[in-house]
């Protein structure tokens, strides 16, 4: 009598690996990051402490109280019982709240530099790269040209001229209130930021032109280029739909160090005397304050000085994990 026949197990389908979308891929990646995701930490805590500066503060960014200039830190007011948690300065201003708007303002003009430069950089490249010819030649010598030129002593010579004539540059009105109430600063203060935001992006988008250029040349000659192409879709377009987002990711890299870069050169202009103007709060123009004093009161200038190097590292931080997080050969 022959065996019976033995029956295999049913074969078990495999499970299929869960596609993951590309955004939690570069969320992934970054978070491998230990100093970026810190770095971004105390950047975002940075950024809520400057927005809600008015109900974090006790006294005004301009309010002066007369005879009790350089109160040690944590001291307490002698006429209304108000603490100065960082003390005060030369004239009696309360350190924590200046530093506060000075954050504000600070990081104002960065983050709308940075913007601004991204935005002339990413169209003169992407023109440039995707048009070729006499029109890469112009617009890649001039970039060369200016590159070639010292930076800081154009930005001071920019930011002299535009600063004592202020309305040589047609700002719209729209523009000078709402950075004024923004940053809680007058008009005419309002005015002066507006100039020296222009300063800095005058030069800051030279390095993002070139930058989106090569981008753009690498992704002209690529297959979906042409399907658009061929399917009537006109120059402006294609620049606009395809070669610019294509370049998104190393822009934003780019950016994101360059936020570190405008910290530093407002704050060099501000400490030079060719910034945005006391009794306007920022950073650089408080440290240019403590210079005077700074034997006497040693520990004056760690207080503008320590946000704008923790700043400048935060960004430079941040910008390394993205650009880690961008690299598609990146491993998780």
């Amino acid at each position: 009598m022959s065996a019976a026949p033995q029956t295999l197990p049913p074969l078990q389908a495999e499970a299929m690996p869960v596609e993951q979308s590309q955004l939690w891929l570069i969320v992934r990646r970054f978070a491998r990051h230990r100093l970026a995701v810190v770095c971004s930490a105390l950047l975002v805590l940075i950024f809520l402490l400057a927005g809600a500066v008015r109900a974090l503060v006790p006294y005004d960014a301009t309010e002066i109280e007369v005879g009790n200039s350089f109160a040690a830190p944590f001291s307490v007011s002698p006429k209304d019982g108000r603490t100065h948690y960082l003390g005060t300065d030369h004239l009696g201003r309360d350190y924590w709240s200046r530093i506060l708007y000075a954050a504000r303002i600070s990081l104002t003009v960065a983050v709308v530099s940075v913007i601004g430069s991204t935005a002339v950089g990413a169209v003169v490249g992407a023109l440039s790269g995707y048009y070729g010819g006499v029109l890469d030649d112009i617009l890649m010598r001039f970039v060369e040209f200016l590159l070639t030129i010292p930076t800081l002593p154009i930005l001071l010579i920019l930011s002299s001229i535009l600063l004592q004539s202020p309305k040589a540059v047609p700002v719209p009105d729209f523009v000078i209130n709402g950075l004024s109430g923004f940053m809680y600063i007058s008009a005419l203060e309002a005015r002066q930021v507006v100039m020296i935001m222009l300063v800095l992006m005058s030069l800051g988008w030279l390095g993002i032109a070139r930058l989106t250029r090569g981008v753009v040349l690498s992704l002209k000659t690529m297959s979906f280029v042409e399907g658009a192409r061929a399917a009537g879709a006109s120059n402006t377009r294609i620049i606009l739909r395809h070669m610019i987002p294509n370049a998104f990711a190393p822009l934003v890299v780019s950016a994101s160090l360059g936020l570190a870069d405008y910290v530093i050169s407002e704050a060099a202009l501000s400490f030079l005397g060719f910034g945005i103007q006391d009794p306007t709060p920022t950073w650089g123009n408080m440290l240019s304050f403590t210079e005077s004093y700074m034997f006497e009161h040693p520990w004056l200038p760690l207080i503008p000085g320590l946000p704008i190097f923790m700043c400048a590292l935060a960004f430079n931080y941040v910008g390394d994990g993205l650009r880690d997080a961008f690299d598609p050969r990146s491993q998780l």
